[in-house]
């Protein structure tokens, strides 16, 4: 049987975080009542005109910016002609020749993997080369029930970029890195929201199969109606095993459209595909060419460290591993948390407040309904870090610890009561969920519990003594130089002394004791 190569490319739709739509200023809100945010522009009326949203196009400049994407000096938008009831004018207005963005690519981020597939990572540190990124309005959002379709015409003019790939993708584990990680950028450059269960990214995948040793790419299939990260990941296996059972049995695949049903997990077909000539582009006639060079070099200065340059960042400067960097890069709203912590408290070390906030911290919130640990590859995350405010129309600014149940300042105190020795590893993890419940310090809820460990050198050399002198056989296990007999001597005194003595002093007097 011959064996068959999968290219794959990928059309994210990406709503932008503006106020108002791309061509009015009827607002956008998600969840508002149905057909309450139009107007005769967003309506496609008679004699309406379009107004370009300045917010709009910044933003996407950014976007471009942030992926190594070329700007041409003139813009311009094109009318893209279709008839859909979701679209009133029948047309679109989007860019064709002339788009904002060129080139660039998108960063695969080990991170943004499935889990199953972070170990085995074919092409590691691979870039997804990008063809462009063009402006366009959203469409109207249509519902479709048993008999008939309801169209909340809310969503329609809504800003909306269009991220198209080359054909770069090899597996379905590379399209959702490629996704996890372009969301991950566009959250940090507070460009979109980009909430695939809300609709605010969206993804069309294409699919083409041929067999080795072929250059010439085979039928280009697009599947469409795909919302979430994993949906994808099942829906390019199904269609990539349809793709070559059909070629096995001498089908000839043609160019097409295809929707993914996830109950059924499979994909029908909705039409032949269409050619750009299909749409007739022709330049709209509304709205003039634009020049990009003033634009430009105002967005600039706006551009954000990037994900992979502050986990790199991270990994030098606070000396996490390559994988705590990533899970504390993740999002905006967890790296500021964290080097807000780390700068409250300078003696304390980073590497064990990262420790105490990736293992305790987030998984005592993660156990509760309202917190999602952040993942680049899963959706949602309610942690989210706004642009600085000022810049466009942008949402405004979110501090960085919103989210949180304790400052920074106070999460920091903690560790420091941890690892200068005033309680317990083990008592550090029942005094954390109680700060987190009640907002507490760390300080009040040691006292409360009877914490404080007893820190006296002479209180300490007493017990110790006691139980030196009670167990010679485990002292000479210590002078033969059996490290292990030298912890069991530090239990020890921790029983006795109801878990209030400082281990760490007490393993010194020990080793003095013992070893002189």
């Amino acid at each position: 049987m011959p064996k068959y190569i999968l290219t794959i490319g990928l059309e994210v739709h990406a709503q932008l975080t503006t106020r108002s739509k791309m061509f009015c200023a009827c607002p956008v809100e998600y969840g508002a009542e149905p057909n309450t945010h139009t107007c005769p522009t967003c309506l496609g009326l008679p004699g309406a005109l379009p107004v370009l949203n300045k917010a709009a196009i910044e933003k996407t400049l950014l976007t471009g910016l942030m992926l190594g994407c070329s700007t041409p000096p003139v813009v311009k938008w094109d009318r893209k002609n279709y008839f859909y009831p979701d679209m009133p004018k029948n047309y679109q207005i989007s860019q064709f020749d002339l788009p904002l963005c060129l080139g660039g690519g998108v960063p695969l981020y080990d991170f943004a993997y499935p889990k199953d597939a972070q170990k085995s990572i074919a092409n590691p540190g691979k870039v997804v080369k990008l063809t462009r990124i063009h402006l366009e309005e959203d469409v109207a959002k249509s519902t479709h029930h048993d008999r008939f379709t309801t169209i909340d015409f809310n969503r329609a003019g809504t800003p909306l970029m269009e991220i198209v790939s080359d054909p770069d993708i090899d597996s379905a584990e590379e399209a959702v890195a490629y996704l996890g990680s372009l969301r991950q950028i566009l959250l940090y450059g507070g460009v979109s929201d980009a909430d695939m269960e809300k609709g605010q990214m969206r993804c069309d995948v294409n699919i083409s199969v041929r067999p080795e040793g072929t250059t010439e790419l085979g039928a280009k299939i697009e599947l469409k109606n795909i919302n979430s990260m994993s949906a994808i990941r099942r829906a390019i296996k199904f269609e990539t095993e349809r793709q070559i059972d059909a070629l096995e049995r001498g089908e000839k695949l043609i160019q097409s459209t295809r929707r993914w049903d996830d109950d059924r997990g499979e994909t029908t077909l909705m039409r032949t595909k269409e050619d750009a000539h299909d749409y007739r582009y022709f330049p709209d006639p509304d709205l003039l060419p634009l020049h990009t060079d003033k634009l430009l070099a105002s967005v600039k200065p706006h551009v954000p460290e990037l994900p992979h340059e502050k986990r790199a960042r991270f990994e030098q400067q606070y000396s996490v591993s390559a994988y705590d960097a990533s899970v504390l890069s993740s999002t905006l709203g967890l790296s500021a948390y964290y080097e807000e912590a780390v700068s409250a408290r300078p003696d304390v070390s980073p590497k064990k407040v990262a420790n105490w906030l990736l293992n305790d911290y987030l998984g005592t919130l993660n156990s509760k309904v309202s917190y999602v640990i952040p993942s680049v590859a899963t959706e949602p995350q309610t942690i989210n870090y706004a642009i600085p405010a000022g810049f466009g129309s942008s949402t405004s600014v979110q501090a960085p610890s919103t989210q949180f149940p304790i400052s920074g300042q106070a999460f920091a105190d903690f560790v420091y009561q941890v690892e200068s020795g005033k309680i317990s590893a083990a008592q550090g993890k029942e005094v954390l969920p109680v700060m987190l419940d009640t907002g507490k310090p760390a300080a009040e809820i040691i006292k409360a519990k009877g914490f404080e460990q007893v820190s006296d050198t002479g209180a300490l050399e007493a017990i110790v003594e006691q139980i030196l002198a009670a167990n010679p056989d485990k002292v000479a296990e210590v002078k033969g130089g059996n490290e292990k007999a030298m912890n069991w001597f530090t239990g020890q005194a921790m029983k006795a002394s109801q878990g209030k003595a400082n281990p760490k002093m007490v393993t010194e007097i020990v080793r003095k004791k013992v070893l002189g």
